[in-house]
């Protein structure tokens, strides 16, 4: 995964940097669906 967000980077910490991504990745989408989703009663 940390390959297709970051292709040339060398890093070391790749399993704590992929968590970090998929923790955004979800938060974010919450956010998303939140204020676009079709449940969101006006929110936003």
């Amino acid at each position: 995964m940390l390959e297709k967000v970051l292709p040339r980077a060398k890093l070391k910490a790749k399993p704590n940097l992929e968590l970090k991504i998929r923790t955004l990745k979800r938060d974010w989408t919450i956010v998303y669906d939140m204020l676009s989703g079709k449940y969101n009663n006006d929110f936003g």
